[in-house]
C-alpha cells in the first residue's frame, strides 16, 4: 500500500476520532451542566445555500431550514475534522504520525478556533469571534475549549495508530 493512502487512512481515523472526542466534550457539558452546543445543521443549513450564492446571512437561525441540513451540518463537521489532521500531519512532513506528541495537536486544535472566529460565526450573523451574541466572551470561551478539546482527542487518537505503524513498517 501506498504511503499517500496509509497517510490519508490515518488522517481518516485520527480526524473522526478527534472530532468524537470533541462531540463527546459537548455532550458532557450539555448533560452535566446544560450547556448547548452548535446545533450542526445549521452548519448545514450554511453550506446548502452556498449554491445559490448565499454565504453570509444577517441571522443563520432565522433562514429557511434546508433538506438534507442535519446529515450535511454532521458530514462537514466530520470531514473537517479529518482536513484538519490532514494538515498537521502535512506540516510536520509526517513525522508526527509515527511519534505524536501533544504541542503540535493542541496548536492545531487552538489554530482551528479561527475558522469559527472568522468565518463561520461571522457568515451565521453573530459578528466576529461572535461578538453579536448575547454572550461574547462566553461564546468565544467555549468555541476555544472546544477546538483544544479537539487537539487533545488528535494527540490520544494518534497515539494507537503510531503504535501500529511503527509495529508494521
Amino acid at each position: 500500500m501506498s504511503n499517500d493512502i496509509i497517510t490519508i487512512t490515518c488522517a481518516t481515523f485520527i480526524g473522526l476520532g478527534a472530532t468524537l472526542v470533541m462531540d463527546t466534550w459537548a455532550l458532557f457539558l450539555q448533560r452535566v451542566f446544560n450547556i448547548a452546543s452548535l446545533n450542526y445543521a445549521f452548519v448545514g443549513r450554511w453550506v446548502l445555500y452556498m449554491p445559490k450564492g448565499i454565504f453570509k446571512h444577517a441571522g443563520i437561525f432565522a433562514s429557511s431550514p434546508k433538506r438534507g441540513e442535519h446529515a450535511v451540518g454532521w458530514t462537514v463537521h466530520y470531514l473537517t475534522g479529518v482536513i484538519f489532521t490532514l494538515a498537521l500531519i502535512a506540516l510536520t512532513r509526517g513525522q508526527w504520525l509515527y511519534q505524536p506528541t501533544l504541542l503540535p495537536a493542541l496548536l492545531v486544535g487552538i489554530f482551528t478556533v479561527g475558522f469559527p472566529f472568522f468565518i463561520m460565526q461571522p457568515a451565521f450573523g453573530l459578528g466576529v469571534a461572535g461578538a453579536k451574541t448575547p454572550t461574547p466572551n462566553q461564546t468565544r470561551v467555549r468555541s476555544l475549549m472546544a477546538h483544544c478539546v479537539f487537539g487533545i482527542g488528535l494527540y490520544i487518537c494518534a497515539l494507537p495508530i503510531s503504535l501500529m505503524l511503527r509495529a508494521y513498517t
